[in-house]
């Protein structure tokens, strides 16, 4: 009887299984996944003279977590970035004598792609040179001058480089800009270190172009934030202060000064002075540059025609351009001016990275070519290599385009130079001071139009530093460009010079 009267008194809408019945209870919001190191390890041999390396390798990317403080409160240890890396090391050495190698190039906006597989690294491209570019699809080598065979190496992408990026959600524009760009790299050194037992290791930082910006301010960073004294610093192709380069401001004189010994590099380079040899011709431009050209820039319109007359020839001379050209430009070079106009008889543009090399103007009457050759002849060689490489032979498998140069970087921030010049010497200078055994090589190339030679040693003349410390900086030249190492000569030589450098500033055999 009470099924029956229930059957009765219940209508259909309210039956059961209707919608509050079959309704499940509310699912838990799903919380985000906490990102993890995606890192893989390899083992590989390198035959160098006699002696067999064995040695381990791992790519991949490490998350970088920073600690959260609002309002007093400690929010946790966040996961902001996952940074690409790859190190190699040597197995079964002796970490207390082992030296270790943190390496990155520039930009900003560069992978590391370039030291790694150019000069640094255990396994390199062939991409040929001037006059004999390799066609595609290239080859891979191994590399018996690696600095492997003295130090362990770990090459890094800065954030938006390589396979760096930014956590799920995370912005990663905020690593755009100096001072979190640094502080991220040094972040990275620090987990490598600590978490491969690599504190009493000797340790060096190599940084070329804009990474040698980044590897003076990372070395007093490293060494004020951590405590982390390094042995040595290596800057290939340097510039420290911005302003040294700056053709923005066309009244920048002291980068029209500094700029005539490259250019006299590579006029004549380009046959545009005869028999004489680079050396001869470099005293010239570097005696000029550093006492009557800044003189005359300096003088204006009070030069007498006389005055101007010889210095439109002196220029001309020296930058193998024409005297009419010297003359219009107010005596005035801009440097991807200079390497547009140099060869624009031959309707040939020079390379700005590495001035040795051509290519064909898109137009004869450019004010600016619209490629730099130089570039062009590595890019292609350099991707296919890294491609390969990290892949079929490191194991990593990724669907992110590894980004060689990357352009999400821009715009840059300087603003903690806000209203000064963009110069890091003064951090340089601190560390030198701080750390008395930091011991500085530099790099330079004579045909580089990006951060020229003159230029640099411009400011390193200018350091205040004692004597005894500025004896720790040692300078090495090469008859190369930007990325020397693109020209085999100065690869043989570059890579001896680097591996005595470390051998010598690392306080023990290795």
């Amino acid at each position: 009887m009470s099924d029956e009267s229930a059957t009765v008194d219940e209508k259909p809408s309210e039956a059961k299984g209707s919608a509050d019945v079959d309704a499940k209870p509310a699912e838990p919001e799903a919380k985000p996944v906490e990102p993890v190191d995606d890192l893989v390890t390899t083992h590989h041999t390198l035959k160098v003279g006699r002696r067999r390396l064995r040695y381990t390798a791992t790519t991949g990317r490490v998350v970088l977590r920073e600690e959260e403080h609002k309002d007093g409160t400690f929010g946790g240890h966040k996961a902001r970035a996952e940074l690409s890396m790859t190190s190699y090391v040597l197995d079964d050495a002796d970490a207390r004598t082992r030296p270790v190698t943190f390496a990155f190039n520039g930009g900003p906006g560069s992978s590391s792609v370039w030291l790694h597989l150019g000069l640094l690294g255990p396994r390199r491209v062939l991409s040929g040179d001037v006059g004999a570019l390799q066609p595609p699809p290239y080859d891979l080598v191994d590399n018996p001058e690696s600095l492997l065979a003295v130090s362990d190496l770990v090459f890094i992408d800065p954030m938006s480089t390589g396979y760096s990026r930014a956590v799920e959600g995370g912005k990663p524009g905020d690593y755009h800009g100096y001072q979190k760009d640094i502080e991220s790299v040094g972040e990275l050194i620090r987990l490598w270190t600590s978490r491969n037992g690599r504190w009493m290791s000797p340790k060096f930082v190599a940084g070329e172009s804009y990474g040698t910006l980044r590897g003076a301010a990372l070395a007093e960073h490293l060494q004020s934030r951590y405590g982390m004294y390094l042995n040595g610093l290596v800057l290939i192709s340097s510039v420290l202060d911005l302003s040294s380069v700056d053709f923005e401001n066309q009244r920048n004189d002291r980068a029209h000064a500094l700029y005539l010994p490259t250019y006299a590099a590579v006029a004549h380079f380009h046959g545009k002075h005869g028999r004489r040899s680079l050396r001869s011709v470099l005293d010239e431009a570097e005696a000029y540059a550093v006492r009557d050209y800044p003189w005359v820039l300096s003088r204006g319109h009070r030069l007498t025609k006389g005055e101007r007359a010889e210095a439109v020839s002196t220029l001309a001379r020296l930058s193998g351009l024409t005297e009419d050209y010297i003359d219009r430009a107010d005596l005035r070079i801009e440097h991807w001016r200079y390497f547009t106009e140099l060869l624009r008889d031959e309707r040939l543009s020079v390379g700005r990275l590495d001035a040795r090399f051509t290519g064909p103007a898109a137009a004869a009457i450019a004010e600016n070519m619209d490629a730099d050759p130089s570039h062009d002849a590595i890019t292609g060689p350099y991707a296919a290599a890294w491609n390969h490489y990290v892949r079929d032979e490191l194991g990593y498998g990724s669907d992110l385009h590894y980004e060689q140069i990357s352009r999400l970087v821009h715009p840059w921030s300087f603003k903690d130079f806000e209203g000064r010049p963009v110069d890091v010497s003064p951090k340089l200078e601190r560390a030198m001071r701080q750390n008395p055994h930091l011991r500085v090589h530099i790099a330079y190339g004579y045909y580089d139009g990006a951060t020229p030679h003159f230029a640099a040693e411009d400011v390193v003349a200018h350091l205040q530093l004692p004597a005894d410390l500025l004896a720790n900086i040692e300078h090495a030249y090469y008859e190369a460009g930007h990325m020397m190492y693109v020209h085999e000569p100065s690869r043989l030589q570059q890579s001896k010079d680097l591996a005595e450098f470390v051998v010598r500033s690392s306080g023990r055999d290795t």
